[in-house]
Formats: structure tokens, C-alpha cells, sequence
């Protein structure tokens, strides 16, 4: 809701200091707004003075009291209450910049705080001078922090806006069935060109937990990212929240009602809005700030002036830079203890630069499109991952064998070297559901053929892996060949022929540099291509039968800059403003930006590439095998997770890139995209053995598990190790194949509830705040705590445990903690496990296929509560069908324990659930050895250890049939 409240003088910054000295001077009384009513036309009562005059001059006086009105109106308080008090107005300045207010008084910077400057300079590779910042009327004043820091090279900023700088002022406010809607007016112009003067302003109170603001420009439509997102229609009737505006300048808080707490206030620095610059400022709620990806760094983001850049590239990662995926979304932990948790989503596909600095504040800095974002509510962390996905869309549901054990390499050589690893890993009996290959399968490193020679029984391969329940995934490159003979390279004469490939701006097809040498890139965003991409597919389906994709290099990646003939100077190539992406360009080894695709320009597509070719990936795979697609993508966007999963890219073989793949993978849960993983063991460099052992036993606890490794590396599979060091890896597989029921159930409420699946603690004990920088250890759903080992040469580990009951996942022994640290031992064959009390986990006995095991008796684990209680669910279906949960082809049973009773019920039957058996039970924390031990009344065997484990063997229970286990 919006309200209007007043401010005292001191706290409203005026960018027309003459117009406020005149309303000082008149000292009219300023009025409230009636909510009810539109704000403008207002009029101020008139006194008797007015009307005498209006008799003597009619036509004069009207036109005087509605200007007096208006200004009146424009400088009136709005009371908001900023998460900073600014500092005081300055005197007018001396000079007058292209800014309109002139160069700011020494005194008026000197009261702005160090961690509340908004940098006026952001420009790369700029010395910035004290003339080039005056220039922008803006204050130079070197950091006190920092003295050896030279201006403009990051850190807290030399140039910084003063107060009271020129922005936008809100000049009409208008109720709308879903909000309200207002007009802003720039009656000065910025320092980059082709400033949008009149903006409309759209407030949409979709849900009580759902805000979306709009600002737009109301006499030309510009470019919207092109994903679907819901429309609502009905006003939110009890909003979580509430807004406040300020008129002038112009300023948007968003409160949380409950609490007051302050989730966004834009008015801490000036609003831009030019054609090629947009930038919005604001406040953060608190320091604990996750998301923003696609970056590596810890989990919790450094708010000391941090940049994080935003434009798809092909780069292995590294940190302070930008990689392959795009999400301008974060979550932020709210400050007092309450454990409320919001979040904000900023849906533009342009190049962007988002600052966070100490404030603590977030600046958004984007070169295109609109300013769209949305404010979720919560108020726990859970529920807006939750929010977020209900507007970018739930995650599928995989595959069932998707969740198994992957293999690839870039340099098997052939097919039957291919073979051989797999039938090494049956040798040894280590689990492996899917082959991969990379791109050495291919004919020329051309798309849709394979080697001729050395791959030549790569389809006898592909038919012995699905005779073994086993699967096989290739890689696939967006860039089609261009320099083929006409009739011998079907792809690229027939995508010639229906017009699918990028264009350049003067219309012809845009050549670029890939693997196979001279390549044109498919346009994505045409449903034409989507079709040809489908037919490239089947054709080389009926000759090698794949069962899943692997898209790369669809940033999209381009050897060389731009094109083959270079791009046209334009401001589409070189903007005003070019955020910090590497490479200094935006067409740096992709695409040139001013090509032409049938949405939009390059320059706003170039983002949402890998989205787009993971929707016609999985479209095609639909099609064709009429299961549910396995598409693994490397360059992704918010909604991503509907089409694919993800990896994270080209890692070292360094003990620190393990650790910094936890932090990947819990960001990718946060943004949607839960099917997600490194490359176990790492991509480049040489690994050894410590480190494959523990980065396996991490990797089986990845939603996605693939172990990789680069061309002319030496292998890795788990076969090639020690008996010791195969045995360890082994066992930590095994060990994630009994846990599939789990899961698997995890995926089903990420796909049906906007749930994660790998989760940081502070999602389970927000109210921790000792859970907020966790990030080497994580949570497999609300109960199974992960603690791996990340160090070399050592056989412990050390893990923060919250508050409550913790039983060893093996043992059953249990860990009362406080809110502490605990050292556990770790020798090289052992992952640390830990289950929270009150829960139920259902796992299964294990097998070398997740085909095989998914059909192996269960096996129930317990851990109790003090009370006594624990909870538990199991979601079953065929494992590849699709839709099966909006077809109701599924099973869920719900397990229980109280009072001394385990229950099992069926909430909803499939077949599925009459195949598999609960074979034992093992409950966790039973306070003293039971008598007896009944199940469905009858007695059953048992055994009762003095750690407090209860095991029930021999149950025999047909999982589709409601069961008790009692003991007494």
C-alpha cells in the first residue's frame, strides 16, 4: 500500500533550491494527500486576500492558483523515514555544471559518509580528476580510508553525487486497479546522452508478498526481456508491505508492515534514465546479501564495494568477473534477529553493473531495456525462493537417472576408449548411470556427426549402456560450420535456407570463429529455429540414440571479436557506458551486439541466449523420446531451471575450487536451477589423489554429479586410483545412490513448491545469524547436514552445528549443540553426515545403477525429537514420464513417528508404491531398550544398541499400504 506522511525539513533534499527558497518565503501550510483520491489536480484552500484579487483579475489569478497549487503540492512532505538520514542541504553552489545545480560546496560533500557514496564517475580505466569530476557537478574528495588509492579505481569512491543532486520529481499519482500509477519529470538533464525526460511509473501490488514496480518510458516502447512471467488481477488485499513515495526529488521505500524494517529506499541517490544508462540506487535492509550470480565468491556477497558485473561470457571462473550466467536477483537476511528474509528481482537481460558497497547500499547500473523488478516478502528465506520462482517458473522435474553418477572427458580419443572406462567402472562395481563425451565425438568438431574413424562404435557404445540400464549424454555447440561444400553439411544449408542464423545489422549472416572453424549462430529466439533445431536433433538421433544434451560455448562463445569483418561503429557497439565486463567490449569474444535476431538486437539478447537454446534443446528432446529432456547448459537466465540444469563451468583442479562449488552450487538453488554441479575433481590442471577422494565425496552430495576433466589431462576416473583411494570414492557413491528416495523427493518439491534442494543452513536457522557466511557446509532439504572435508593432509573437519539434536547419519550417536563449532573425525574414506532431529529420511539399498536400485527395498532412518516425534515424506512416480504429478501418476506417503509409533501413510497411490518394500527401520534417540517391538501388531524382531538406536529388521511392508511399527 502507499502511503503519504510527512517529513521534516531536514530529511526531503530538494534539486531546485530557488524554487524551495520561494516556497519558504511564501510560507504556505502543506496539506496530507487523500489516498482515495488521484493527486493531481490539487488545489490549496484560498484565502480571502486570493479572491479579492481573483475578482479584480479573473483569468490571472485562476492561472496563479494552480500554479501555486502545483508547487505546493510537488514540495510537500511525504515523511518517509530513510534507512540513512541524508546529510543536510548545501547552499546553492558557485557554478553551473551541465547538471543543472552547479559545482557542490566543500562543506556539502565533507558531511556525506565514506559508506554512503554513490559513484558519480563509474566509468573503467578513467583517471578521475578532480576537473572531470567537477564537470559532472559532482564532489571530489579523496577517501580517508584509502590515500594510496588513486581515484576511479575502485574502492570508496573520490566522485560521489552531493546531496540534493538533480533527479526525477514525481508530478502525478494516479490509482489503478492493481496499484497506482504516476508520472516523473527530469527537468535536468544528466551527463550521458538521450535522457528520457517524462518516465511512467507503474506500482503493482500483485500478491500481500509480491511487489512489482515499473518504470518505463511512456512515449516509446523499449525493449522487455521476453519471458513469461504472471500477470495478477486482483490488487494485493493485505500487502506484507507498504510503500512510500517521496515527490522531490523522487523516491520509493518499500517497508515490511510487520516490522517497519526497510527493504528498499531508491531515494539515497538520483535516478537515471537515458537510453543506453539506467541507474537505480538503494539501501539495503542488512548486510547479508545472496545471489546475484553468475559469479565465484563465497556464498555471502562482500558488501566493501563490490562490483559484480552482468553480460554472458565464456571465461573459466575467476573471481571479479563476469562468467556465464545472468541472474539479477538477491536475497537479503534482515538485521534485528527476527530471521525475515526478502528479496528483489531486477528482470533486465542488459549489460549491468551492481555495486554493493558498505552502506550498507546496491546500486544498479544496466545499458538497456527498463527498469522491472519485483520486491518479494517472505519473510523466511524459504518462502521467497518460492515467491521468486512463482514469477520465473518452478524447476522441472529430472529424470530419475539424471541423479545418478556421470562420467566424461574432453580427449577419450574414440569410442572404444570411451567403452573401456565404462566397462572398468562395472569391473569394479562403482556406480555410473551416464556416459558422456565432449566434443572429440565429432566429425570436424562439426554438430549432429561423429568421427568417422576412431567413433565409428560409438552407436554399438550407446546401444551396451542401455542394455546395462545405463544412459549417454554428448555435447552440443550452438556454432554451425559455415564453410562446408554446398550438399555435404545438412545444418548449415538448410539454416541458411529458413533464415535461422544471426544477422549482421546490414542483413547478412553474421560469420564468427568456433571449433569447427568459420561458424553462424543460430537465432534462438526465432520458433523457426527452434524447429530446425528439432530436425538436426531427430536426424542425428536415428543414427546415434542419445539420451540427454550437453549445450556449451552459448554465451555465445566467439574466438574472435564480434565477427569475421569486424562490427560497425555504433552506439550499440560502444555505448556511453560500458560496464566492467572482461574484456573491456561488449562483443569480447561473443557475437557483435548491433546483429540482428528476430526479437531484438544482439545488444539485448546476447543474455538470454543460453536460455533460449535450452528451451528449443528441451522442446526437441520432448519430441523425440517423449520422456522427460536432460539438458545440462552452461550459459543460463532466470527461468532456467523449467529447460536445464547447470554446471559451473571450466574449475582447476585446486583445492579451492572445491570450495568454492559449494557456494555455486547453493546460489544456483537460490536462483532456481537446483539440477546443479562442478566438475568433480576438476576441468584443468593435474589432480591427485587426496584431492579426487574428498572432491568425490563432496560431488556425491551435488545435485548433479559429473566427474570431468580437460584434453591432455591425465584421467580421472575413480578406476584409475589406488585400491584405497577407488574403494573411498566407491563408497561415497554408494553412498548417494541409497539416499535417491530422498533426493528425489527433494526435486519434487522444488518442482511443485519453488523449493531447494542443496541448501545453506541459515534457510533452516534463520534466526542463527552464525549460519549466515556458512558456506562449507550445507543441507541436503531441512535435515541431512553435509560436513565434507575441504583441506588437504588432514583427517578431521570442523562444523558448525545450530542449536538442537544431531544424530550421526552411520551411528546414530547423537550431538547435542548450542549453537557451536565441533571437530569430527574424517579419515580419507568418510564424509561427515549428520541428521537433525525430528526427521525421516527413507533410503534404499544401493545398486551400480540408479535402474537397479530404484527398485531395491527401503530402508527408514529416524532421528528423535526430545519430544519423542520425527516427520518424513517419500514422492514416487515411474521416474520418467512426463507430468506425472499434474497427471496425478505418482505416489506420496508421509511418515510419522509419535508416542512411540512409527506410521506410514499413503496420501496419494500409484503402482509405483506396490513394487518396493520396507525392509528395516533404525529410529534415532529411543531414550531406553523397548520390551517389544510390534508391527501392524504382530511382533517383529528388533535390536536395541546403548547409543539409543531402535532397528527393526525382516518388515517386509508393502509401501503401498498404510503400516505401524510400535515399541513399548
Amino acid at each position: 500500500m502507499v502511503s503519504y506522511k510527512r517529513l521534516s525539513p531536514e530529511d526531503v533534499h530538494f534539486s531546485n533550491n530557488a524554487a524551495l527558497d520561494d516556497i519558504n518565503e511564501q510560507g504556505s501550510e502543506v496539506k496530507d494527500f487523500e489516498l482515495e483520491r488521484p493527486l493531481l489536480p490539487w488545489r490549496p484552500s484560498c484565502s480571502v486576500t486570493g479572491i479579492l484579487v481573483a475578482l479584480g483579475f479573473l483569468l490571472l489569478a485562476i492561472s496563479g492558483i494552480w500554479l501555486l497549487g502545483t508547487i505546493f503540492w510537488l514540495h510537500s512532505p511525504s515523511n518517509i523515514t530513510p534507512h540513512m538520514a541524508p546529510p543536510p542541504r548545501p547552499s546553492p553552489g558557485k557554478g553551473t555544471g551541465d547538471s543543472g545545480q552547479g559545482v557542490p560546496e566543500p562543506q556539502a560533500c565533507a558531511v556525506v559518509p565514506e559508506a554512503w557514496r554513490f559513484d558519480c564517475y563509474p566509468e573503467r580505466g578513467v583517471v578521475v580528476t578532480r576537473e572531470l569530476c567537477e564537470a559532472r557537478n559532482c564532489c571530489f574528495l579523496p577517501a580517508s580510508s584509502s590515500p594510496s588509492q588513486s581515484p576511479g579505481m575502485g574502492g570508496v569512491p573520490w566522485c560521489f553525487y552531493p546531496p540534493g543532486f538533480p533527479s526525477y520529481s514525481l508530478t502525478s499519482l494516479n490509482q489503478t486497479e492493481l496499484g497506482q500509477t504516476g508520472t516523473l519529470v527530469r527537468a535536468v538533464k544528466t551527463y550521458y546522452p538521450k535522457d528520457i525526460l517524462t518516465l511512467q511509473l507503474d506500482l503493482l501490488y500483485e500478491t500481500d508478498h509480491r511487489l512489482r514496480v515499473r518504470i518505463t518510458d511512456p512515449s516509446d516502447s523499449r525493449f522487455e526481456v521476453p519471458i513469461q512471467v504472471p500477470n495478477a488481477s486482483a490488487k494485493a488485499t493485505s500487502p506484507a508491505y507498504t510503500v512510500e513515495l517521496s515527490k522531490e526529488p523522487f523516491g520509493l521505500v518499500v517497508k515490511r508492515t510487520s516490522t517497519g524494517a526497510v527493504l528498499l529506499n531508491t531515494s539515497v541517490a538520483p535516478l537515471f534514465f537515458c537510453d543506453q544508462f539506467l541507474q537505480l540506487s538503494s539501501s539495503l535492509a542488512s548486510r547479508y546479501v545472496y545471489g546475484l550470480g553468475e559469479h565465484r565468491s563465497s556464498f555471502l556477497h562482500d558488501v566493501q564495494w563490490n562490483t559484480l558485473t552482468m553480460w554472458a561470457r565464456d571465461a573459466a571462473p575467476v573471481e571479479l568477473t563476469n562468467l556465464y550466467g545472468v541472474h539479477p536477483f538477491y536475497l537479503a537476511m534482515e538485521e534485528g534477529g527476527r530471521g525475515t528474509a526478502h528479496g528483489f528481482f531486477l528482470l533486465n537481460s542488459n549489460a549491468m553493473d551492481v555495486v554493493l558497497q558498505p552502506g550498507p547500499a546496491i546500486t544498479w547500473r544496466t545499458i538497456g531495456g527498463i527498469l522491472d523488478f519485483y520486491v518479494f516478502l517472505g519473510p523466511d528465506p524459504s518462502s521467497v525462493i518460492g515467491q521468486y520462482l512463482e514469477v520465473v517458473g518452478y524447476p522441472s522435474m529430472p529424470v530419475y537417472w539424471a541423479l545418478g553418477y556421470h562420467l566424461c572427458r574432453w580427449g577419450y580419443g574414440s569410442s572404444n576408449a570411451t567403452w573401456d572406462v565404462v566397462k572398468n567402472m562395472r569391473k569394479y562395481e562403482i556406480p555410473q548411470d551416464v556416459q558422456w563425451n565432449d566434443i572429440d565425438y565429432m566429425d570436424r568438431s562439426l554438430d549432429f556427426t561423429f568421427e568417422p574413424a576412431n567413433f565409428s562404435t560409438l552407436p554399438d557404445m550407446v546401444k551396451d549402456l542401455h542394455s546395462h540400464g545405463q544412459r549417454y549424454v554428448m555435447i552440443l555447440d550452438p556454432g554451425i560450420s559455415s564453410v562446408q561444400p554446398e550438399g555435404q553439411y545438412w545444418p548449415y544449408d538448410e539454416g541458411l535456407k529458413k533464415g535461422v542464423f544471426i544477422k549482421h545489422s546490414d542483413g547478412n549472416t553474421l560469420i564468427g570463429k568456433v571449433w569447427p572453424g568459420l561458424t553462424a549462430f543460430p537465432d534462438f529466439s526465432d520458433e523457426v529455429t527452434h524447429e530446425w533445431w528439432y530436425e538436426n536433433l531427430k536426424r542425428f538421433h536415428d543414427k546415434v540414440p542419445f539420451d540427454g544434451l550437453w549445450i556449451d560455448m552459448n554465451e555465445p562463445s566467439n574466438f574472435v571479436d564480434g565477427s569475421t569483418v569486424g562490427c560497425p561503429d555504433s552506439d550499440l557497439e560502444n555505448p556511453p557506458y560500458t560496464p566492467g565486463i572482461l574484456g573491456g567490449l561488449l562483443r569480447a569474444k561473443t557475437a557483435c551486439t548491433s546483429a540482428l535476431q528476430k526479437t531484438s538486437s544482439h545488444y539485448n539478447m546476447h543474455s538470454l541466449y543460453g536460455l533460449l537454446e535450452a528451451k528449443a534443446s528441451e522442446g526437441g528432446l520432448r519430441r523425440i523420446l517423449g520422456k522427460r529432456p536432460f539438458v545440462i547448459s552452461r550459459s543460463t537466465f532466470p527461468s532456467q531451471g523449467r529447460y536445464s540444469g547447470h554446471w559451473l563451468g571450466d574449475n582447476r583442479s585446486h583445492w579451492k575450487d572445491m570450495y568454492t562449488s559449494i557456494a555455486g552450487m547453493l546460489t544456483f538453488n537460490l536462483l532456481g536451477i537446483p539440477l546443479v554441479g562442478a566438475d568433480i575433481c576438476g576441468f584443468s590442471e593435474e589432480t591427485d589423489e587426496e584431492l579426487c577422494v574428498r572432491w568425490t565425496q563432496l560431488g556425491a552430495f551435488y545435485p548433479f554429479s559429473r566427474n570431468h576433466n580437460s584434453m591432455n589431462q591425465a584421467p580421472q576416473d575413480p578406476t584409475v586410483f589406488s585400491p584405497l583411494a577407488r574403494s573411498a570414492m566407491k563408497q561415497s557413491l554408494l553412498l548417494r545412490y541409497s539416499l535417491f528416495p530422498l533426493l528425489y523427493t527433494l526435486f519434487h518439491r522444488a518442482h511443485t513448491h519453488g523449493h531447494t534442494v542443496a541448501r545453506p543452513l541459515l534457510f533452516q536457522f534463520p534466526q542463527d545469524e552464525k549460519t549466515y557466511a556458512i558456506d562449507k557446509q550445507f543441507l541436503w532439504g531441512k535435515s541431512l547436514l553435509v560436513t565434507p572435508v575441504l583441506d588437504p593432509g588432514v583427517d578431521y573437519v570442523v562444523g558448525y552445528f545450530p542449536q538442537g539434536l544431531w544424530y550421526d547419519y552411520y551411528t546414530g550417536d547423537s550431538v547435542r549443540s548450542n549453537g557451536e563449532e565441533l571437530r569430527l573425525s574424517a579419515p580419507l574414506d568418510k564424509i561427515n553426515l549428520h541428521l537433525r532431529e525430528g526427521a525421516i529420511i527413507p533410503t534404499q539399498r544401493p545398486n551400480t545403477t540408479l535402474y537397479v536400485s530404484t527398485g531395491q527395498p527401503l530402508h527408514l532412518v529416524s532421528g528423535l525429537s526430545d519430544d519423542g516425534s520425527a516427520q518424513g515424506e517419500l514422492f514416487l512416480d515411474d521416474g520418467e514420464s512426463l507430468d506425472t504429478f499434474e497427471t496425478d501418476q505418482y505416489a506420496h506417503i508421509v511418515f510419522s513417528v509419535v508416542k512411540n509409533t512409527m506410521t506410514s501413510e499413503v496420501q496419494h497411490y500409484h503402482a509405483e508404491a506396490s513394487y518396493i518394500t520396507v525392509e528395516t527401520a533404525s529410529i534415532y534417540g529411543v531414550k531406553s531398550k523397548p520390551t517389544r517391538v510390534t508391527v501392524n501388531s504382530h511382533d517383529a524382531a528388533f535390536s536395541y544398541r546403548d547409543n539409543q538406536v531402535l532397528t527393526v529388521t525382516d518388515l517386509g511392508l508393502n509401501l503401498s499400504r498404510n503400516f505401524t511399527i510400535s515399541w513399548m
